[in-house]
């Protein structure tokens, strides 16, 4: 499976529509991308030019956009009752002061009206405006953005699929990537060769329909910069080196289906790794494992990161956790909840979640693996499956 079906986008508004009956609203306004995608199926690139969607308790859908987006408003998506567009931001005619005239042609001036983020646009890339409720002071505006994110948060089997289909996409996207990597070669030449290559194998095999919703390239694979030493910072960039032998490398992997990108993440090792390498990679492993026995249906998110804490003094390496053990994943690639000491979420089965502790050792690297976990009710499903031994993960050289 690679696209989402209608019966699943009518599942997603019945939800809404249930949150509506619930809340005494008359409709929703979303202005989240996110929500936006996963109501009606349009993906909207967020520029300074604001858009929403409009659902109706009647069970109309309207589409509040500039002109550039009324043509992908129509290729992505059959939920649209009607689009309500103008030209473009900001106008002779600022278009909140538009939205607030299509709120009143809607009868929606004297209504009561959920919204996700804002009640007018999310600041981006310049915009600057008023907010509905200085143009509609008899709209009575109520946040619903709980709401949504308390439906999102539970994914339903259509979107396990989805992940499950990305996870094996990354699988052959790192496969690539360890197969390239090489001494002497830029992480971003490796990088670019492997996606472009798990790529051009996806489209193929997914066939002319598919295409990827949230990424440049239906299939990723890299490093992020965490090339050797400069591992040891979690979120870098780029290294201005080429990898050499010895180098430890953190990896990621992913693929877009449907906008769903499963996580996947390990580490590799370029030759023989030395004892010190090996001693920290095992550490790694056996805080990802503690995570993985305590991760199950009904305790609290932070009772993992505990554990994890927990093993992590146990073992000397406390020093070297610099984040917590995971976090939610779906149409963002982090959502709630966080498998971290401050949440204390109860898991659920549907819940999705990452689970990737890791230690990052000044001057030596990072050691860090990453799965993707579906909570289940007798316990979890690991979706991702790459090697995770060390001796699987040595590049020859």
């Amino acid at each position: 499976m690679h696209e989402i079906p209608m019966r699943e986008f009518e599942r997603r508004l019945d939800g809404l529509h249930r949150v509506m009956r619930e809340r005494g609203l008359d409709a929703v306004y979303l202005v989240n991308p996110i929500n936006m995608a996963y109501s009606v199926g349009l993906h909207y690139l967020q520029t300074e030019r604001p858009a929403a969607i409009v659902i109706h308790k009647n069970g109309e859908v309207y589409f509040f956009g500039p002109l550039l987006e009324r043509d992908h408003v129509i290729s992505q998506t059959q939920l649209i009752s009607k689009t309500y567009i103008y030209r473009d931001y900001p106008g002779e005619t600022h278009p909140m002061r538009l939205f607030a005239e299509w709120f009143r042609e809607l009868h929606l001036d004297n209504a009561v009206v959920g919204y996700d983020s804002t009640p007018g646009y999310v600041s981006h890339w310049g915009y600057r405006g008023p907010n509905l409720t200085e143009l509609l002071p008899n709209t009575k505006f109520v946040n619903v953005a709980d709401d949504i994110y308390s439906m999102r948060i539970i994914k339903s089997e259509v979107e396990i699929e989805l992940l499950r289909e990305s996870a094996k996409w990354a699988n052959l996207a790192h496969s690539l990537l360890q197969d390239y990597t090489a001494p002497g070669l830029y992480d971003y030449e490796i990088s670019l060769r492997a996606s472009l290559d798990a790529s051009i194998m996806m489209k193929k095999a997914l066939g002319p329909n598919y295409k990827p919703l949230r990424s440049e390239y239906p299939a990723y694979a890299g490093f992020r910069g965490q090339v050797g030493e400069h591992g040891a910072y979690p979120h870098s960039i780029s290294i201005e080196r080429s990898i050499r032998a010895g180098d430890v490398l953190v990896t990621g992997a992913t693929a877009d289906v449907s906008g769903y990108m499963a996580e996947l993440e390990r580490n590799l090792f370029v030759g023989r790794p030395t004892n010190d390498v090996i001693k920290y990679h095992e550490i790694a492993l056996k805080l990802q494992e503690t995570a993985l026995n305590t991760l199950r249906p009904g305790i609290k998110a932070s009772e993992v990161d505990k554990a994890v804490i927990k093993a992590a003094r146990e073992l000397g390496v406390y020093d070297y956790l610099l984040h917590h053990s995971g976090h939610g994943l779906g149409l963002e690639a982090h959502e709630a909840p966080f498998l971290d000491v401050g949440d204390d979420t109860v898991l659920r089965p549907g819940m999705v979640i990452t689970v990737e502790p890791g230690i990052y050792v000044p001057r030596l690297g990072g050691f860090r693996h990453s799965d993707t976990v579906v909570i289940r009710d007798d316990g979890i499903e690991i979706i991702t499956y790459y090697p995770r031994d060390t001796e699987s993960l040595i590049v020859e050289v």
